[in-house]
């Protein structure tokens, strides 16, 4: 019987041994652990120094707006905040829900200034309504109401030089006769809508040589009976009626068509004449004193 070699068992391979992390804080651990300490008790210290509040409001670009409405859109309150807490956007934010303001920038300068720079709306018509005279924007937006006791002088003297709409009417009365609907009067912060810009930036851009007349001016009127009228500033006695609109019966590019015929109407005779209707841009009738 022939025996096999036995061969040797190679022992099992050793691990070199493996040190085991000391629980012990190492100095350099312990010196970063310090300096965030450190530096979160330094922030908290600047966030709460009184020496870091706000104490100054420096605010330009403002015309239309009053101060009233910057302090209280700002809302900062009788004790100073803190310059580093102070949330600018929502300041931003509140600053630009002011109707006169189109955009704001608002940051904190150190110590403790904020600075608030404005850009306002531009306003290219003023529209009258009782007591109210409503600045109106280029998207129809109505901005600021220059006729309140605390309006802005700058307000005030920017709405003397603006073409105006006389509006006369009565909210809730008929529209040519007949109750449709309560009419809406103009308020600051709302919006006019697309056919009243579009035939009030139309009527007031009329010139007296556009419609043949010798007045030294034009007024623009608009009332529940008559709609929209055009009369002479001073001196003479007629009233043109150029009516109601609307979008499919009687759009606002007639205007151009009645001011053309109201020109053919009033040629040798603006001093006779009293009232006159335009039905469209072919077709009126007048009265005569």
């Amino acid at each position: 019987m022939t025996r096999l070699p036995v061969r040797p068992t190679r022992g099992a391979r050793r691990r070199p041994p493996q040190r085991r992390a000391s629980s012990r804080l190492s100095p350099r651990r312990a010196l970063a652990a310090l300096v965030m300490i450190v530096a979160g008790a330094a922030t908290w210290g600047v966030a709460a120094s009184p020496a870091f509040g706000v104490r100054a409001t420096d605010v330009s670009g403002v015309a239309l707006t009053t101060d009233a409405e910057v302090v209280a859109a700002l809302a900062l309150g009788s004790s100073p905040p803190n310059a580093f807490m102070l949330a600018t956007d929502e300041l931003r934010s509140g600053l630009e829900a002011i109707p006169s303001i189109a955009r704001a920038d608002v940051h904190v300068t150190l110590p403790g200034t904020l600075r608030v720079h404005i850009v306002e709306r531009t306003p290219i018509l003023a529209w009258r309504a009782g007591a109210a005279l409503l600045l109106v924007d280029r998207d129809g937006k109505v901005i600021a109401d220059a006729g309140t006791s605390d309006a802005t002088a700058a307000a005030r003297a920017i709405a003397a030089g603006l073409p105006t709409v006389d509006d006369r009417r009565v909210a809730g009365a008929s529209v040519g006769g007949v109750v449709t609907e309560v009419q809406p009067l103009p308020v600051v912060g709302g919006q006019l809508g697309p056919m009243e810009l579009d035939v009030a930036t139309r009527l007031l851009s009329l010139r007296p040589a556009d419609v043949g007349s010798s007045a030294p001016g034009l007024q623009v009127r608009l009332d529940d009976e008559d709609g929209w009228t055009v009369r002479p500033a001073v001196d003479r006695p007629w009233t043109a009626v150029f009516g109601f609109y609307s979008p499919t019966l009687r759009p606002a590019d007639l205007v151009p068509q009645q001011a053309r015929l109201l020109g053919l109407l009033l040629a040798g005779r603006e001093a006779q004449l009293l009232r006159i209707v335009l039905a469209n841009g072919t077709h009126g009738t007048s009265t005569t004193k």
